[in-house]
């Protein structure tokens, strides 16, 4: 016995209710990158990685505001019930699961998108630079 299957594996209902549920909770590059190139934005994309690192690359059409700096004051330019994706380094970074945290304390709609900008380069997607932060959420 492989330790893949040593711990066996969930009953199919367990894992259709497991991995459906993640959708609500996540969504993929691959997912942002086509409704945004086929101008399907209902959601804000915020890089919650910090300006520096904003400037030297991100999503094209992302906001810059660093987790630590997602506030009351700033959502509230939003509506109530705009939902936003958040994006950091990628899988080794927690960044985007900070942000997570505190919009939804906030009460705010809000998925991960897991990967970060690693994993918008390995599907091939470009980066957009900038001199500065946007000056929307700065």
């Amino acid at each position: 016995m492989s330790t893949v299957s040593e711990v066996a594996a969930a009953p199919s209902a367990l894992a259709l209710a497991h991995f459906e549920a993640s959708l609500a909770f996540e969504t993929d590059c691959w997912d942002v990158h086509h409704a945004l190139s086929t101008g399907q934005r209902d959601f804000v994309l915020l890089d919650v990685r910090g300006s520096e690192k904003y400037a030297a690359g991100h999503v094209p059409g992302a906001l810059d505001l660093a987790h630590g700096k997602i506030i009351g004051s700033k959502m509230a330019a939003y509506p109530a019930g705009t939902l936003f994706v958040v994006y950091c380094a990628g899988p080794h970074c927690n960044g985007a699961a900070r942000a997570a945290i505190r919009l939804a304390r906030l009460g705010r709609p809000v998925k991960v998108m897991p990967g970060g900008i690693t994993g918008w380069l390995d599907e091939g997607f470009a980066l957009e630079k900038a001199a500065a932060a946007s000056p929307a959420m700065s």
